[in-house]
């Protein structure tokens, strides 16, 4: 029988869950072993998962569940370095020459697991059977917004935190706004994440220029991005990706002051804004790389935990499919993200 284990978040700020109690009952109903980790965060209750019918475990206690229980969450295990023996499902963040990613293959280079990264697992035309990149642009165009309006009274933006739904999101950035209107340009407009992004600023009244995979084949350079107040990257790096804001912005003639890289790789060979060097956080959402102008970069790399649980729902039931396919592991989805993982720890 296919044990499935659902672990309990470990990051800061982290309240989503990939699989809601509707979900864990159909995984149950089709014949699956479910174990749920309690949770001192999860923004769904563990009285549903009980009643659901599955088992319960203790708070981060998926180190010693049984060897063929295929653990399940969502963001970053501690960094303790300790071999990984199982098999997990989780966003990895591996494969993009991050200095972290390389460290957790070797983690599962040595105990022997496998690594089912959930940004990989795809159908078979190559597109994610679930992401939460559409709730990722919504927030992250929320906390840009946020970045532009604290430098008009000379400051960097203030600590965010969760949202009880979008409508409480977006009742605080209206009051914010109070008439201000910047302008912005969105790249990646087309896909899920550039989506959120410009429903968000629409929302605002916020004017969006909208740029996708044609306005960039140029590979730049790109003025037009530096002519408006507000620039969202929703293009996840990759080799070719050309550089959208090249170091020499910051000191050249721009109108652009904020910019929210949604996609948020600050570590990879393939940033294509290297003018910061890491993640920015919930407690310190901007980070300021220029003074005069200002010029401020929002990268936070949980921004659906924003709005944890409408992003947990919607991810669920995208994933739910998948999951129900976890008896076939050599097959489809599985298949693929097993192929992904074999291809770079055989390059380690």
């Amino acid at each position: 029988m296919t044990h499935l284990w659902l672990r309990a978040e470990q990051r800061a700020h982290e309240e989503r869950v990939g699989l809601t109690p509707e979900g864990a009952k159909a995984l149950i109903n089709a014949g699956l072993r479910l174990t749920v980790e309690d949770s001192s965060v999860r923004a769904i209750p563990l009285q549903g998962y009980i009643d659901a019918g599955a088992e319960i475990a203790a708070e981060n206690s998926w180190p010693t569940a049984p060897k063929d229980a295929i653990i399940f969450g969502l963001k970053e295990l501690p960094e303790d370095g300790t071999p990984l023996p199982h098999r997990h499902i989780m966003f990895g963040h591996a494969y993009k020459g991050q200095f972290s990613g390389k460290a957790l293959l070797k983690r599962f280079e040595a105990g022997g697991g496998t690594l089912y990264d959930l940004e990989y697992l795809i159908d078979e035309t190559g597109r994610r059977v679930a992401a939460f990149g559409y709730w990722a642009g919504f927030a992250g165009a929320a906390v840009t917004l946020k970045t532009w309006l604290a430098q008009r009274s000379g400051a960097l933006c203030p600590p965010v935190g969760a949202y009880a739904n979008k409508d409480a999101l977006l009742s605080d950035l209206r009051a914010e706004l109070t008439g201000q209107t910047p302008s912005a340009i969105v790249i990646g407009a087309l896909g899920r994440v550039g989506t959120g992004a410009s429903d968000l600023l629409e929302a605002m009244g916020v004017p969006v220029t909208k740029w996708d995979m044609a306005e960039t084949a140029s590979g730049g350079p790109f003025p037009e991005i530096v002519d408006h107040d507000i620039f969202i990257n929703c293009i996840l790096a990759r080799p070719g990706t050309p550089q959208f804001v090249p170091l020499a912005a910051k000191e050249a003639p721009r109108k652009l002051t904020a910019i929210g890289d949604v996609a948020c790789d600050p570590d990879s060979d393939y940033n294509p804004i290297p003018l910061y060097s890491e993640a920015t956080t919930w407690d310190a959402p901007a980070v300021r790389v220029h003074a005069t102008p200002p010029l401020d970069i929002m990268a936070i790399d949980n921004l659906p935990s924003m709005l944890p649980l409408e992003s947990s729902e919607d991810f669920a039931a995208q994933l739910l499919p998948s999951l129900l396919g976890l008896g076939a592991l050599t097959e489809g989805v599985w298949a693929r993200a097993e192929a992904e993982f074999i291809k770079h720890i055989g390059a380690l």
